[in-house]
């Protein structure tokens, strides 16, 4: 599809339209360092554009044109800017920190070194690279976030959808093979001897704690969770309602510097010490067991869906029936088990990965697979899967696929919307544009 069709928010343009022409546009050794733009107070530097364009450009993102780019930028900037003065856009500043150090372990395990990631990515030390993803995600955040405010009673008509239809049904491109799935996963259970050693082991390391150890080495060398660990446990800024409700309950219940018993979550065992509470927001610093689980508590997740997978077969229970009351995955078990994919339920099958692939080959409508092992939430899970649909590749029309093109549609209004939206708050925002740039020509007119 052409550029007329190609539906994009403004979020989504900073992350997937970096410039290649960088480097041409700025000859080398020109420039070190500089601010490119201020937009209210936010500062948009040469590096930020440099580091932002590196990473995105390593995730497979098209690098094309640095004006084209910047002219993104600023209006995703004046999204930024709105939605940190709105009240109900709600400060995750302190859950995208640790995510970003999650992401960068997560690319990290992709290399065969540290050194090699950081020469791809082209940051001199992992610090670099890590205050870069959170800038790239606390920008898609709010981004995000004030993109939904401003669209969030946007509609289309059935009679808008058929004359967006009749507008570019010319340009839309073939849909390949296509499948609709439904689900039931389901973690193994742990025996009450193993959960037993995750809490000795947790009482153990809170006495060492009392004797002399300092919480964050303990968190340092045996906590699992990847996101806090590294920084000896500690997440800040945390506010009520942002953790699940287990931890929440534990933390708040504590004193200053007091350390819980082990605490239960869905995500392990926990040791947790309240280290500040001011209001709505608390420091918390935690040392996670995760709940994995032994070889046999994950062969007997697969016979209990076994029996499952038989009454379904037998017709003694509905599939829909069996998700909601057995199925862990909270995404998939209130839609009758459906694996929904973008603005519908249909999945191209060369996106699938691997192992749901192989195990659906040959399948027709109807059919189940055999039950086997996957990962839900970075947590192991047994599950099977029902081959509800399947969708050869085929020309888009109104009758197949009026579900994706009504999304297209709305995606076409509701960038509309927004940049409605940027023009009139244009004149209320201080935009400074730094004069390497004049000779750019900006889609949008930010200058005063």
């Amino acid at each position: 599809m052409n550029k007329t069709i190609k539906i994009v928010s403004l979020f989504v343009v900073i992350m997937l339209n970096f410039g290649t022409k960088m480097q041409a546009q700025l000859q080398k050794g020109q420039l070190v360092d500089g601010i490119a733009a201020v937009i209210g107070d936010e500062i948009v530097l040469e590096s930020d554009i440099e580091d932002q364009a590196n990473y995105a450009k390593q995730q497979g993102a098209d690098v094309s044109d640095k004006c084209e780019f910047l002219d993104g930028i600023i209006g995703n900037k004046i999204l930024i800017y709105e939605a940190k003065r709105d009240t109900l856009i709600e400060d995750r500043s302190s859950a995208i920190k640790e995510m970003a150090a999650t992401k960068y372990k997560q690319i990290l395990s992709q290399f065969p070194d540290e050194k090699t990631m950081l020469s791809t990515y082209k940051f001199r030390t992992s610090y670099e690279m890590k205050t870069a993803i959170e800038k790239i995600d606390t920008d898609n955040y709010y981004g995000q976030q004030k993109y939904g405010r401003i669209t969030e009673k946007a509609d289309v008509t059935p009679n808008e959808v058929t004359d967006f239809f009749e507008m570019y049904k010319t340009q839309f491109p073939r849909v390949k093979d296509e499948v609709t799935l439904a689900q039931i996963s389901v973690y193994p259970k742990l025996t009450d001897e193993h959960k037993q050693e995750l809490i000795d082991k947790l009482k153990r390391i809170k006495q060492d704690i009392e004797n002399g150890e300092s919480f964050e080495s303990q968190a340092r060398i045996y906590s699992e969770d990847p996101g806090s660990a590294a920084n000896g446990g500690l997440m800040t800024n945390i506010s009520k309602g942002q953790m699940v409700k287990p931890f929440e309950a534990a933390a708040l219940n504590l004193q200053e510097g007091e350390i819980s018993d082990p605490v239960e979550s869905e995500f392990g065992y926990h040791l947790i010490q309240l280290v500040k509470k001011s209001g709505r927001i608390y420091n918390a610093s935690h040392i996670l067991l995760k709940t994995e689980p032994t070889a046999a508590e994950i062969e007997s997740a697969k016979k209990e869906l076994d029996s499952i997978k038989t009454l379904i077969k037998d017709g003694k229970l509905s599939f829909k029936e069996a998700a909601f009351r057995f199925s862990d995955d909270k995404n998939t078990k209130f839609n009758a088990g459906i694996i929904a994919s973008g603005s519908g339920d249909k999945i191209e099958k060369s996106r699938l990965p691997a192992i749901i692939s192989y195990q659906i080959a040959g399948l027709n409508k109807g059919d189940m697979t055999d039950v086997f092992e996957s990962e839900l939430d970075r947590r192991k899970t047994v599950t099977f899967m029902r081959v509800e649909g399947t969708f050869p590749e085929h020309q888009v029309t109104l009758e197949t696929d009026y579900d994706r093109i009504k999304q297209m549609a709305l995606d076409k209004k509701m960038g509309e919307i927004v940049d409605k939206w940027i023009k009139e708050k244009v004149p209320e925002i201080f935009i400074s544009i730094n004069g390497r740039y004049n000779n750019c020509t900006f889609k949008e007119r930010w200058g005063k």
